[in-house]
């Protein structure tokens, strides 16, 4: 807890929420009904910071103890080791979640991020080394992870097609497409989610992305729910991000646009405050409601974080908060450094 001016404890504001007996909400994303919100496991392999392994499975675990059901990685997350982190938590689990990761996206042996790959060779070998890393015999929700510039989707939705009917994949995803390669891609099997981020302070997909899934039938996975990490309101400095960490990348994270973008946390302070709750459950909630086929999946390791990331689910925002925050923004900088928002194709 925090001191107040008086030197007296704050009063802890955070909606309880049950440890073991609760039933979280479902959502539905297209054909697939999940949770109302998941767990990105992204933080769980040092993109921010050092993460222990032992933990980071306990929050997993512990996430499906409280009922999320949709757990999220990608190969490149760690350069494949999320996966194999996220097959050992599911080791005599595995039935009761929805696994979701993603191919295509490439990194060199530095981590450097070198580009996209979507051809359907490729697609078949991807697909087989996360089943292996994973430990699973099918992935349930399988997504391209951005678009390959040179491949039209329509081939990798094809190959994607193909290991659905073989059993490998249950349900395909997009991960960051345009509209047209929605309307692209769905022309070839339907399309169960796009992924995209989206925040407070990441407002894009609004206004293109997000009418085609919904005119189409498509879910929306909502990643860095909380501006990865800004929206909580513990990062007021660069000097709070470690000298490796990813976000010393992002423009908006740069010491020019970092302060400016304080504001937007000043108002989910404001609007916390009314609703008895953190800002970053301020944030969480706010995302809750976009709609019923929204799905947002924050990323933690640690156990804390992921209980006050639940509890938000419980938070009730007035119609006066959530327009307040509609209003907040945009955030000030890109949400990527130059070479990775080209290959975001946007």
């Amino acid at each position: 807890m925090q001191a107040t001016l008086a030197g007296m404890p704050e009063p802890d504001r955070t909606p309880k929420l049950p440890y073991m007996d609760v039933s979280l909400p479902n959502r539905t994303l297209g054909d697939l009904t999940v949770a109302a919100q998941g767990l990105g496991c992204l933080s769980m392999t040092g993109f921010y910071g050092p993460a222990d392994a032992t933990e980071s499975i306990a929050t997993i675990r512990q996430g499906i103890d409280l009922g999320v059901t949709l757990l999220d990685t990608a190969d490149v997350q760690g350069m494949g080791t999320a996966e194999c982190l996220l097959g050992r938590a599911l080791r005599g689990r595995r039935e009761q979640v929805v696994v979701a990761t993603k191919f295509g996206m490439l990194r060199a042996a530095d981590g450097t991020f070198i580009g996209l790959r979507g051809d359907p060779a490729y697609v078949r070998e991807a697909c087989t080394a996360s089943l292996r890393r994973l430990g699973i015999d099918h992935i349930d929700l399988y997504y391209q992870h951005w678009m390959d510039p040179v491949v039209p989707v329509q081939e990798t939705v094809g190959a994607l097609a193909e290991l659905v009917a073989e059993g490998k994949v249950i349900h395909i995803g997009l991960s960051e497409p345009g509209p047209n390669s929605v309307r692209r891609a769905h022309t070839v099997h339907p399309i169960t989610a796009v992924q995209s981020e989206w925040s407070v302070w990441t407002r894009e997909l609004e206004t293109g992305v997000l009418p085609v899934c919904r005119e189409l039938g498509i879910g929306l996975v909502a990643y860095a729910p909380l501006g990865r990490g800004f929206l909580a309101g513990r990062i007021t400095s660069v000097a709070h991000l470690r000298h490796d960490d990813f976000r010393r990348t992002i423009p908006r994270f740069s010491a020019d646009n970092l302060p400016r973008n304080l504001a937007i946390v000043r108002v989910l302070s404001t609007v916390a405050t009314r609703a008895g709750c953190t800002p970053a459950q301020a944030a969480l909630a706010w995302i809750a409601r976009r709609g019923p086929d929204v799905v947002a999946i924050p990323g933690t390791a640690r156990h804390a974080h992921l209980r006050e990331n639940l509890a938000a689910l419980a938070v009730e925002l007035s119609e006066a908060d959530l327009a307040e925050l509609d209003a907040v923004g945009p955030a000030h900088g890109a949400r990527y450094g130059p070479d990775m928002l080209a290959m975001t194709g946007r």
